[in-house]
């Protein structure tokens, strides 16, 4: 997978950059500065093009997953968060997701797939990935979800019942409201480093 890996002052946290529809590996590169700027960073672009628009899954329409894709892509994601840890020598185990959109969707498919694909997830207008689906023991798993509650792309209802989710599989979960749209805002960003520095 296409991506940029910045080895951090603290080498034992890594942060997992990953955009949304359109972006590229350098989108959310000023987020790791505020989140953490000691962190080691890897940012990944999706491998999915959507009329020459980057995504890490398909989708078959607006907020329509292609469930079956989204499968594929979480284990071929998954499975390079290996391969990049062994690599560029980073502890598997202490990653944090940050997503925005489709972004989002992904890292949130990692937890409901792979139980320590994850140590902690920051999610910015993320929509529930798989519905009716058992999610593994997230117990010591921390998230941050942002939402906006005029999101016409995600509905605030989706972002409550994925922090529901998350709860119920013993994660410990945040939800961050905005009266906002879709897009991503210093407000919810900031929000999220607050969060991170004391988690």
């Amino acid at each position: 997978m296409k991506h940029i890996f910045q080895k951090g002052k603290d080498s034992t946290q890594t942060l997992l950059l990953l955009h949304g529809t359109g972006g590229t590996e350098q989108d959310l590169l000023p987020l790791a500065d505020l989140i953490d700027g000691n962190a080691n960073v890897l940012s990944v672009r999706g491998n999915i093009s959507e009329n020459g628009m980057p995504r890490f899954f398909r989708r078959l329409a607006e907020g329509v997953f292609d469930e079956e894709d989204l499968i594929f892509r979480t284990k071929e994601l998954n499975d390079f968060l290996d391969e990049a840890a062994e690599k560029y020598d980073f502890d598997r185990s202490n990653v944090t997701a940050i997503g925005y959109s489709n972004g989002a969707n992904i890292a949130a498919s990692l937890m409901f797939h792979y139980q320590d694909a994850l140590n902690t997830a920051i999610l910015h207008h993320p929509m529930v990935p798989r519905k009716g689906i058992d999610l593994p023991d997230l117990s010591g798993k921390k998230v941050f979800i942002a939402a906006g509650t005029n999101d016409p792309i995600c509905p605030a209802s989706e972002s409550a019942e994925l922090q529901s989710l998350l709860q119920n599989a013993g994660a410990k979960v945040e939800l961050f409201w905005e009266n906002r749209g879709h897009q991503l805002t210093m407000e919810e960003v900031k929000a999220a480093a607050d969060w991170y520095k004391n988690k």
